[in-house]
């Protein structure tokens, strides 16, 4: 029986791209191992490591995190994954750190989710919170019941600061500065698949489609089994 090659796959998209639910659904079907930038920086935070302690200065005032910090960061984890499939998230975010990730190991193929930014500005925007329970509400899919105000205690619902309208335009408009000669420097190398669309529930079955290409369906493989 002839061995399949490792996959090892990049997954790019702006904030409220789906790029979570997408990520969480290629790990539950391909069994790729999912190394997320945000979490990997929240754990080494909490942590206080050396990294974490640096990083935490740069997020404190509102700053990008250096390259060589992400880079050092991200390349030790992605090297314990060298016998598996994987799915980065959330890096690499600039060139620079693209190229130092080419030089540890040779990426197969970059996800790209082309979502609108209106349709993400209408998404983030329409997201208020309960702030003492973490209640979520949206305007357009789950609202309250009545305007402004939580379902439970009737307390006054608030909106986070990252989703207000002019803080979503800043991080879009960030992103695309940031991350559009990423997704050029991938599309040279012809690696770089973009999957376009106003809804997660319709991209998913492109996405899904694509890698089935690459690799078998192992949730489908365990439901045939227990037939």
């Amino acid at each position: 029986m002839a061995v399949r090659p490792l996959l090892r796959a990049v997954i790019m998209g702006p904030p409220g791209s789906g790029k979570g639910t997408v990520s969480s659904r290629i790990v539950k079907h391909f069994a790729l191992k999912h190394l997320s930038s945000g979490d990997l920086l929240r754990d080494n935070m909490q942590r206080r490591t050396e990294i974490g302690v640096i990083a935490k200065t740069y997020i404190d005032q509102g700053k990008l995190i250096p390259d060589d910090l992400m880079t050092r960061l991200m390349l030790s984890e992605v090297q314990k994954l060298h016998p598996y499939n994987w799915l980065l998230d959330g890096f690499p975010r600039t060139v620079p750190q693209a190229e130092a990730l080419e030089n540890t190991c040779q990426i197969d193929t970059v996800i790209n989710l082309d979502v609108p930014f209106e349709t993400i500005k209408q998404r983030l925007t329409a997201r208020w919170i309960h702030p003492s329970s973490g209640r979520v509400y949206n305007l357009e899919f789950s609202p309250p019941k009545n305007a402004g105000i939580d379902d439970i205690t009737g307390e006054p619902l608030v909106q986070r600061d990252d989703d207000k309208p002019e803080t979503v335009t800043k991080r879009l408009k960030a992103y695309e500065a940031q991350t559009k000669p990423v997704l050029e420097y991938y599309q040279k190398k012809g690696i770089l698949e973009s999957f376009s669309g106003t809804e997660t529930n319709k991209i998913w079955p492109q996405v899904h489609a694509f890698l089935q290409t690459k690799l078998p369906d192992v949730s489908q493989q365990e439901a045939a089994s227990q037939r």
